[in-house]
């Protein structure tokens, strides 16, 4: 196969995975985006984390959040707890990598503030401590996952929401994540300034 016929096969891959998504995809997202325009009127806060290029797409939501998304407004209250390089790296070391979201949730969560947690698998560690310790501060907890949704399906309470993007491969879950993240930021300035952009 030539690289060009390549490129168009990984565009016509991508474009599937999210024809065949959309349909179960489109109401819990709308849910979810409901859930963050409420706790953000309540002047709750949004903390995102996840690992690799799901730790980008939780920098890439708080930048949407704290800046702008495609509408001039205020700056919303996001934390990517991914960022800050000392605290990361002195959990890790002084306890273990498993716990270096969870202790900041707990140390910075407050009830019903919205810990937004990405993982392609539902298999990583730290972020299932994560939704342990959002769960102990009694946060709405939306997950953005893939494949068969791993631990995290079953963690996933009443009060939250696991968007679970149907395929294995990492590169095509990650890809929909980020329309995700997208339209939920699409809604919620909709929700938050009531009109289109």
């Amino acid at each position: 196969m030539d690289a060009i016929q390549r490129v168009i096969n990984n565009f016509n891959e991508s474009i599937q995975v999210k024809t065949d998504a959309v349909g179960k995809l489109a109401p819990v997202i709308a849910d979810a985006a409901a859930a963050i325009a409420d706790a953000l009127l309540n002047d709750h806060k949004i903390m995102a984390c996840g690992n690799g290029g799901s730790a980008a797409d939780a920098q890439h939501f708080s930048a949407e959040m704290l800046n702008r998304f495609e509408m001039e407004r205020p700056g919303l209250p996001a934390i990517a707890l991914t960022t800050d390089s000392s605290t990361l790296t002195s959990i890790a070391n002084d306890y273990q990598f498993a716990e270096i979201y969870s202790k900041q949730i707990r140390a910075l969560g407050q009830e019903n503030d919205v810990l937004l947690a990405i993982s392609t698998s539902g298999e990583s560690h730290n972020i299932v401590h994560a939704i342990d310790a959002a769960h102990d501060r009694n946060m709405v907890v939306i997950a953005l996952t893939g494949r068969e949704g791993g631990q995290i399906a079953d963690l996933i309470n009443d009060n939250d929401f696991e968007i679970r993007v149907p395929t294995w491969s990492t590169a095509r879950i990650q890809e929909v994540h980020i329309m995700i993240i997208h339209s939920l930021c699409d809604l919620v300035d909709l929700q938050l300034l009531g009109q289109d952009g």
